[in-house]
């Protein structure tokens, strides 16, 4: 397919190739896109270029602009490997919304493939936020992801508040969602077309609103504007690489925030992972831990060692469970894990990490002070403190570490600790 670029206006042509199975979604740029000089640009969250309004992608010198209806198009109709031939760096706007593609794609046809579909099931909340904007993954079906998105644009009476509920997977995307076309208000409009963005459009090519609707252009739906925002929505989730199971919340989010959820689930994943990973045998169990730490119960903080750097970084665990002592007045009802217990939790992992440098040098590690204290997030029982120590500097006279304590890849707190290094009393 054939057309301009939404904000350049350069003409380009598109061309959807078979992929094999598990190689993803991959766009490949350049006048002749089977030449050893067309550049391969994956859909993956890591190559995406930081634009205004839009979702790009750059891998070296090659980009490839505004991807986000054509991505809708491919991850609304289920296809998860696909290559993308495009002649110039901005795909063909065509009418500003998904539908082209997705009819060009159910034109052609879609093959079922025998690999199985790489799922992100959420588990645990996951949320971004930018000033007023929110979006937040949530733990729901297994099968399919549900969308709840509220726009908010009520200093726009044409526009107004409009909510929309839907189901990908389950829904029609190609009847209710390809067909929104992206918009814009007058004044932006105007903005871009003095800077010499968007100069080859009308009010016909685009949807432009006043207050009093849309400029020489009928809407497709009464609330297109929201449909549009799940539009691209879906195409930035493609970034991800896996398809979201679980229900999301969105309010006034956009491209950047849609970028940032992408962002910390792959964080999150990484994460879990890596939990699962240390959750095996342990390097030090609390017999261990005990022969290093004065503490005792209820004092102990620390039940297992899983990973050491040297003497430069370590991990540890804490189990957290409802019958810690505190939890019988802290509080009642609504039981939480009290901060400066996190935080004891962190300095003695440090001292473990201290230790290590210290062991043959007579010293030991008296806790000093504790700087850019945070308490990110609340730990209840059930949950487990993945608690990581960094060792910024250790001088003759003091110890210098930054600590994490981590449930489910989120922090729960963190702070700077130091230490006193100090002569070991006689045995």
């Amino acid at each position: 397919m054939d057309g301009r670029g939404l904000f350049s206006g350069e003409p380009c042509r598109l061309r959807f190739v078979p992929a094999s199975p598990d190689s993803g979604i991959t766009f490949v740029c350049g006048s002749d896109p089977r030449s050893i000089e067309a550049a391969r640009i994956p859909c993956d969250i890591a190559n995406v270029a930081k634009r205004v309004r839009r979702t790009s992608l750059m891998n070296g010198s090659a980009n490839v602009e505004t991807v986000e209806h054509v991505l809708s198009a491919v991850w609304g109709l289920g296809i998860d490997n696909l290559t993308i031939e495009v002649s110039s760096t901005e795909v063909p706007s065509i009418d500003g919304s998904a539908r082209p593609f997705a009819d060009a794609l159910l034109q052609a046809g879609i093959e079922e493939q025998d690999q199985e579909a790489n799922l992100y099931v959420v588990t645990e909340p996951v949320s971004v936020s930018r000033d007023d904007a929110m979006l937040a993954a949530l733990p729901g079906p297994t099968d399919c992801l549900e969308i709840l998105y509220d726009l908010d644009y009520s200093s726009t009476p044409s526009i107004g508040r409009q909510v929309l509920a839907f189901c990908l997977g389950k829904d029609d995307y190609v009847r209710d969602i390809a067909p929104s076309r992206t918009f814009l208000l007058a004044r932006e409009a105007q903005e871009f077309q003095a800077r010499g963005i968007g100069t080859h459009l009308t009010g016909k090519d685009v949807v432009v609103m006043t207050d009093q609707g849309p400029v020489d252009n009928e809407l497709r739906f009464p609330n297109e504007h929201v449909r549009h925002k799940v539009c691209d929505l879906i195409g930035d989730l493609a970034l991800l690489g896996r398809r979201l199971c679980g229900r999301l919340v969105a309010y006034r989010s956009g491209h950047e925030l849609n970028q940032d959820l992408v962002h910390r689930l792959i964080e999150t994943a990484s994460a879990q992972q890596r939990t699962a990973d240390l959750a095996g045998e342990p390097l030090m169990d609390v017999r261990k831990i005990m022969r290093l730490l004065p503490h005792r119960y209820p004092f102990l903080m620390i039940d297992r060692i899983v990973e050491f750097e040297g003497d430069r970084r370590i991990t540890g665990i804490k189990n957290v469970t409802i019958n810690e002592p505190y939890f019988q007045g802290h509080y009642p009802g609504q039981p939480i894990m009290p901060g400066v217990m996190i935080l004891e939790a962190l300095a003695q992992l440090s001292g473990i990490l201290l230790s290590r440098r210290l062991e043959h040098t007579g010293k030991v590690a008296m806790l000093l002070s504790m700087d850019k204290v945070k308490m990110r997030r609340p730990v209840r029982p059930g949950d487990q403190l993945l608690i990581q120590a960094e060792a910024l500097h250790v001088r003759a006279r003091t110890g210098h570490c930054y600590c994490q304590a981590l449930v489910g890849g989120q922090v729960a707190a963190e702070a700077e600790i130091k230490f006193m290094l100090v002569d070991a009393e006689p045995a």
